[in-house]
């Protein structure tokens, strides 16, 4: 087994989430199969932010899937990431996009798709879906599986 500690900034150590994305680190460790190509999914059914105009909390479910090239993304360096939009202002779309970018900014993927579904406001939910172009040929692309909105659980 490799020793993943020398490429991230937070495993093995006690480490918080930033006060902001823009200041959280999303770490990369080198891809052991990266001769493959395989679909990695992140699924994050309790994202929360909050509204840039009432202040209110937001809830989202987020799942990503990208297939890595050299990279994977390092899992607790992005639930720390992803814990830092908790007190952060910003609309549905602006987070579920910025997420997407931020692991191709930090991995560089072959491909990466982006699946944002929140929970009303307003009354009315809004799904925000990013990715960044077509899929490897003959890859197996599962449905993301968050049912539409009706009640969403």
């Amino acid at each position: 087994m490799n020793d993943y500690t020398e490429y991230s900034t937070t495993l093995g150590q006690d480490t918080k989430a930033a006060n902001h994305p823009k200041d959280a680190v999303l770490d990369a460790v080198p891809n052991p199969q990266a001769d493959t190509d395989a679909v990695v999914r992140f699924t994050c059914p309790e994202f929360t932010s909050i509204c840039p105009v009432t202040g209110q909390p937001d809830f989202g479910h987020l799942v990503v899937d990208y297939v890595p090239d050299q990279s994977l993304v390092e899992s607790k360096s992005l639930k720390l990431f992803l814990q830092s939009f908790r007190n952060h202002g910003a609309f549905h779309e602006d987070c579920t996009i910025y997420v997407g970018k931020r692991i191709v900014e930090a991995t560089k993927p072959k491909w990466l798709r982006i699946g944002g579904y929140w929970y009303p406001r307003g009354g009315i939910p809004i799904d925000i879906f990013w990715q960044t172009g077509a899929p490897p040929k003959d890859l197996w692309l599962p449905d993301q599986g968050v049912a539409p909105y009706r009640g969403r659980g």
